[in-house]
């Protein structure tokens, strides 16, 4: 159990802890799988609620002698939607069922089916794995072009829970002084992206930053920079296309070996 530094409030170190989080096994191909999976965006799958978004189920009673029965009237047992009423005569058309015009449609493509499916063990591996990437510097260089020719030496990084604290701009002054040289990839930049691109809803480009992970009781919004409680980080926060740049605080940190270890069944996986 290796000891790690605690930065304090003004970026030096302030003690050391102990924590096995960033022990585990690397596994890229686990963590790859993982994120596709994790990917909610199917461009193949129609909207769950197609051709279902009427008032028809219900609106017709099946009973032989009950008001606004289809019943005795030479109709089509289906569900129904009202269009006009006189009294007690309505005037029904055919709704939701795949054989009626504008209704749902029979057998489409389902979106649960196109996410992959993944075990309880790959998912504690994987996320055990993608933990362990963010510590790695050779595996953060790989991610962030700028950091290439550049000496990473602080990880993993953990700050104190005080620190959180601290107003925006001060938070992000203690960022950039204990990140040293990875702080040029630490704040998302927006930026007007190259080419025809433009002109097919992609006009801006954005690079990842910064993962903060936070204790569950703990709160703390700063712009440029993503914020996730431990109890509900994904491999996909920490792992999507490379080890990302990640900083826990203690509390983050004791929340998420308490996950690891199953303590916190209720919130352990969703």
């Amino acid at each position: 159990m290796a000891k790690i530094n605690v930065f304090d409030k003004t970026g030096k170190k302030a003690k050391d802890i102990e924590t096995t989080i960033f022990n585990g096994r690397i596994r890229k191909d686990i963590v790859q799988k993982i994120v596709e999976s994790e990917k909610t965006f199917q461009p193949h799958a129609p909207f769950y609620l197609a051709g279902q978004q009427t008032s028809a189920s219900g609106n017709v009673r099946h009973l032989r002698h009950a008001w606004k029965s289809d019943r005795g009237r030479g109709m089509a047992r289906i569900p129904k939607k009202r269009m006009t009423r006189r009294g007690n005569r309505f005037h029904w058309v055919g709704a939701v069922v795949p054989g009626t015009r504008g209704g749902r449609r029979a057998h489409p493509p389902k979106l649960i089916s196109r996410i992959g499916k993944i075990n309880k063990k790959e998912l504690i591996v994987g996320l055990k794995s993608a933990i362990a990437m963010s510590a790695q510097a050779e595996l953060i260089k790989e991610k962030y072009d700028r950091l290439k020719d550049k000496e990473i030496s602080t990880l993993p990084l953990i700050i104190e829970s005080k620190s959180l604290e601290l107003k925006t701009k001060d938070f992000r002054e203690l960022l950039k002084k204990i990140l040293g040289n990875a702080s040029v990839v630490a704040f998302q930049e927006k930026s007007v992206r190259a080419g025809k691109g433009k002109l097919r809803g992609r006009k801006h480009k954005q690079n990842a930053g910064l993962l903060l992970v936070i204790g569950k009781d703990e709160e703390k919004s700063v712009n440029g920079i993503d914020t996730e409680r431990a109890v509900d980080v994904s491999v996909t926060n920490l792992a999507s296309n490379g080890a990302r740049l990640v900083v826990f605080t203690e509390e983050g940190v004791k929340d998420m070996e308490a996950r690891l270890k199953g303590k916190q069944a209720k919130w352990q996986w969703n």
